[in-house]
Formats: C-alpha cells, structure tokens, sequence
C-alpha cells in the first residue's frame, strides 16, 4: 500500500493526539494508536483518561485518571508542542467527556483542528468501557466537536438506537449519526458478519462515499477500532481530505488485519509491525 509521506530525519514530523485509556495487554488503546502513529511517521501525543486491568481474555477493570490530570495533559501539550489533530477512544465517564471537551474547545475554538471521535463504548469482548450514563455526553458534547465519528455497528446500536443489518440500515445509521452534529459520519462494517466484505460507510449529510475490502478471516482483531482511528487522525495531519483519509485508514487496518498475531489464550492483535517488513523489503 502507499504510505503518508515521511519527514526528513532531524525535521519535526506532523503531531498527532490520542485522547485514550491504557491497555495493560498492549493490544488497543493508546498502545495500540502510538504503534500506528510511529509506524506511519507522525510524532504520538498523550492523554491517558483511564488505566485498564486487561489481557488477551477481558478487561477486570479500569480506573479513571483525575480530571484535572486529564484536562492538563492536553494542555500541556498542546501549548507547547502544537496538535496537527486528534483522535479519542475509550473516555469511561461523562465527566470525563465533558472535561475532554472543554479542554478541546480551548485547543480549537474554530474547529480548524482535526478530531477523529472513536466512540468507545465496550471492550471487543464485551466488557463495558463506558458508564451507560456517559452516552449522552457523548452524544452532546463530543460529537459536535467532531470531524468525523467512527463507531462500530455496537456502538451504533447503542448511540441512536439503529441496528444495522444491511446497506439500507446502514444509510440510516449514518443520517442518524450525522444529526447528532459531527462533520462526517463513518459506518463501520467490520461486525456485519452476514456479509463476505467490510464494508464501511461515510456521510457528511449530503452525500455517500462507500470503502469495502474482503473480509479478513481471522480472530486476532483486538485493537482494529483503535488503529483505524489512529491512522484516520495521522492522515488529516497530513491534510488528506476526509473521504481520503477515512480510505487510507481502512487500507492500513485492513494491512493490520492481514498481519493479526495470536497473543496470550485469547484475542490477539491487529499488527501494525507490518511496515517494518515493507521497509525491508524496500531497501
């Protein structure tokens, strides 16, 4: 696949924020969103929202990190080192969201800044990651801010009610999403398991753009939401346009996907190490 483009060594590379909790299996998370950032060339910010208790099996649980520690990592940060855009995953509490909020309305009041919202509601096992409460800020507070949200088809169900069984209910999720005030509304197909393909579904109200792949056959996905927002964010860094930046982040999951590794008894992750041997391969 075609790359983003690389900075020359000693030249500062695009900078790009995850807005996340830590997986202690390594596998999603921010772990996973610093891996796609450094193999894709663009320098990974920080903003840890919570720690979970996690493996390859399930999360035991998590622990929300203080809110004024929340709000101050993106401060920080982005006072000093500057933010060419930003994506969130897992937020685990209304308060959480709204303080994630505030602080991103002060990183850009006009909005000129990308911010890629993965909407992370429960773990691919289905363990909550998000207080049944905190749908609402999401869906009040975060969206709005939002270039493009990027939920799966759970997360969907969960966020405007809509069960997405086929291309018809895909459309209408999308609309249904779109109204809650993102710029750009992606549907994700990865969990259509009726369907032979992925195929993901983007609108910004007007119009349709459609990114399908064959479906990867296999069971190591932990992390796959995550590394397609990820590389979603490091695209608009890179000032791709939406549509282009949502296609190259389906091209680089599906890579992932491709390269999935067992780990541990249970789900293994999606790999972005993948480029290492495309690196080689290209000396």
């Amino acid at each position: 696949m075609t790359f983003l483009p690389l900075t020359p060594p000693g030249e500062t590379p695009p900078r790009v924020m995850t807005i996340a909790g830590s997986d202690s299996g390594g596998g999603a998370g921010i772990q996973a969103d610093l891996r796609t950032f450094a193999l894709l060339g663009v320098h990974g910010l920080v903003a840890v929202t919570a720690v979970t208790v996690q493996n390859s099996l399930g999360v035991k649980g998590f622990h929300e990190i203080p809110l004024d520690v929340v709000a101050g990592q993106i401060d920080a940060v982005a006072s000093d080192i500057g933010v060419q855009a930003a994506k969130t995953g897992m937020l685990a509490s209304s308060a959480i969201i709204e303080t994630v909020a505030d602080a991103w309305r002060a990183v850009a009041p006009d909005g000129a800044v990308p911010l890629v919202v993965d909407p992370v509601c429960a773990s691919m096992h289905g363990d909550p990651l998000l207080h049944p409460s905190a749908l609402d800020a999401l869906r009040t507070q975060l969206f709005p801010l939002a270039t493009v949200v990027t939920p799966n088809l759970d997360e969907v169900r969960l966020l405007v009610g809509i069960d997405v069984v086929d291309e018809e209910s895909q459309r209408e999720a999308a609309r249904a999403l779109h109204g809650l005030g993102p710029r750009w509304a992606l549907v994700k197909g990865g969990h259509l398991r009726s369907s032979a393909h992925s195929p993901d579904l983007l609108y910004d109200g007007a119009e349709f753009h459609e990114f399908d792949t064959s479906r990867i056959d296999t069971g190591h996905d932990h992390g796959a939401g995550d590394t397609l927002a990820a590389a979603t964010a490091a695209a608009l860094a890179h000032g791709y346009t939406v549509p282009d930046a949502v296609a190259f982040g389906k091209r680089w999951v599906t890579e992932c996907l491709r390269a999935a590794y067992p780990l541990g008894h249970g789900h293994g992750p999606v790999s972005a190490l993948f480029r290492l041997h495309e690196s080689d391969d290209s000396r």
